[in-house]
C-alpha cells in the first residue's frame, strides 16, 4: 500500500512538473469580497495585483496554482472604510500583510476547468477552499503572442474559520462571497 501510494504522488508530481507554466497578471487578476450588512446592504472590497504562478496541463487534465493576495492592496468605496477592514478586527494586515491559495487540484468538466480546490490562508490559518470556475479560456494573446489561461472563480466561505469574528455576535453576516478573477501568461 505505502508503494502504491508512494507511486501515485510521484506521478501526480511529474504530471504537474510537466504542465506549462504561467505568471499570473497581476493588471489583470483580482479578488473581491461581499457581505451582507445586518441584512440592508452588502459591504464590498477587493484585492489588486495579485500575483503568483499556475502550472496547467489542459491535456493532462490537471495544474496547480499559488496566488498572493496584498492586502497593502485592498480597497473599498472609501478611505475610512479601507482603513476600518486594513485594522487588526478584520484583515490584520499589519501583522498579515498577505493572503495566499494554494491548489494543486484542477477539477474538469470535459476539456474545461470547472473547479479548483486548495487552501487559503487568512489572518495565519490556512484551510481549504473549492472556487468554482463560472468561465475558463485559454487564448494567444494579439499583442504579446503569447497563451494566456485565466477565468471567473467563485466561492463562499464561513470567515469565523480564518477567525474573522468581527461583529458576528451582534448580528453579522458570517459568510462572505468571494470571486476571483485571474488571467497568467505562459513563460
Amino acid at each position: 500500500m505505502k508503494k502504491t501510494l508512494f507511486a501515485s504522488v510521484l506521478a501526480a508530481a511529474a504530471a504537474v512538473s510537466s504542465a506549462a507554466q504561467y505568471e499570473i497578471d497581476p493588471f489583470h487578476s483580482n479578488a473581491r469580497f461581499e457581505i451582507d450588512h445586518f441584512g440592508t446592504s452588502s459591504n464590498v472590497g477587493g484585492i489588486y495585483r495579485v500575483s503568483g504562478m499556475v502550472h496547467f496541463d489542459a491535456a493532462a487534465k490537471n495544474g496547480s496554482v499559488e496566488a498572493v493576495l496584498p492586502l497593502a492592496n485592498l480597497q473599498s468605496g472609501s478611505d475610512e472604510f479601507t482603513r476600518h477592514l486594513k485594522s487588526d478586527g478584520l484583515f490584520n494586515a499589519e501583522k498579515y500583510p498577505e493572503m495566499r491559495f494554494v491548489s494543486d487540484r484542477f477539477i474538469f468538466n470535459g476539456k474545461k476547468v470547472s473547479a479548483v480546490q486548495g487552501k487559503l490562508t487568512l489572518l495565519g490559518q490556512t484551510h481549504p477552499v473549492t472556487l468554482k470556475a463560472t468561465k475558463f479560456n485559454c487564448y494567444m494573446n494579439p499583442m504579446s503572442k503569447t497563451e494566456v489561461c485565466g477565468g471567473d472563480f467563485s466561492a463562499v466561505i464561513d470567515r469565523t474559520k480564518w477567525g474573522m469574528d468581527y461583529l458576528v455576535s451582534a448580528g453579522m453576516a458570517k459568510n462572505v462571497k468571494i470571486a476571483i478573477q485571474i488571467e497568467a501568461a505562459k513563460k
